[in-house]
């Protein structure tokens, strides 16, 4: 694929090389990224969606196996509640990305940057490795702070790319980091709220 990395064994190894090379050397990665030839689907297809799943499946097995405490109580999320809020999660994120790439391209040359939609999709996409990865700890509920963490070194993450793929001098990347960055924090919010209207419902009706 034209998103992995060249003379890839195998899709899968390709997409932990690229995970771990964004993660350990984004400086050296981001131009690397930046000059592959990519589509829409390219970019997706594995990486996006393979990462994007790790979250949500996760959280659905830590649920179920481990169960979120609060004051003292376990609970175990129904298992159709929790299917549901996994499966919506996985989609929204799908689409959170490609709408984010959209933010980043069309705020692009308020910072003297450079319009670009696939390279925005390429920022949108690798500067989530951090936050998808990081998801893997929904398996146990309690260490969910470590996961927050590897998010917020994904917004440093974000910062090394934009100026490479956006062409955006680096004295405005910071102003433009922080912009982007709000508008994916409202983003995530907007997801949030979708899947705990939908989702809720249910929950509360297993509790009663």
């Amino acid at each position: 694929m034209a998103d992995l990395p060249p003379n890839s064994p195998s899709p899968a190894a390709g997409i932990v090389q690229r995970a771990k090379d964004i993660l350990l050397k984004p400086k050296e990665t981001w131009p690397v990224i930046a000059a592959e030839p990519a589509t829409t689907q390219s970019i997706y297809v594995p990486y996006v969606v393979a990462l994007a799943a790790i979250g949500p499946v996760a959280s659905l097995i830590g649920g179920q196996l481990v169960g979120v405490s609060v004051l003292g109580v376990t609970w175990h999320p129904p298992i159709g509640a929790a299917l549901t809020q996994a499966i919506l999660s996985y989609g929204l994120t799908l689409a959170t990305v490609f709408m984010l790439a959209l933010v980043i391209d069309g705020l692009a040359p308020n910072f003297g940057g450079q319009k670009d939609q696939i390279q925005a999709l390429k920022v949108a996409a690798y500067s989530g490795t951090a936050a998808w990865v990081g998801g893997i700890f929904g398996l146990i509920p309690m260490l969910g702070l470590i996961g927050l963490l590897f998010a917020l070194y994904g917004l440093y993450i974000l910062y090394l790319g934009l100026p490479v793929l956006m062409k955006v001098p680096q004295d405005k990347a910071l102003a433009y980091t922080a912009v982007v960055v709000v508008i994916a924090i409202v983003l995530f919010f907007i997801v949030g709220a979708v899947v705990a209207s939908i989702t809720a419902p249910s929950l509360m009706g297993a509790q009663m």
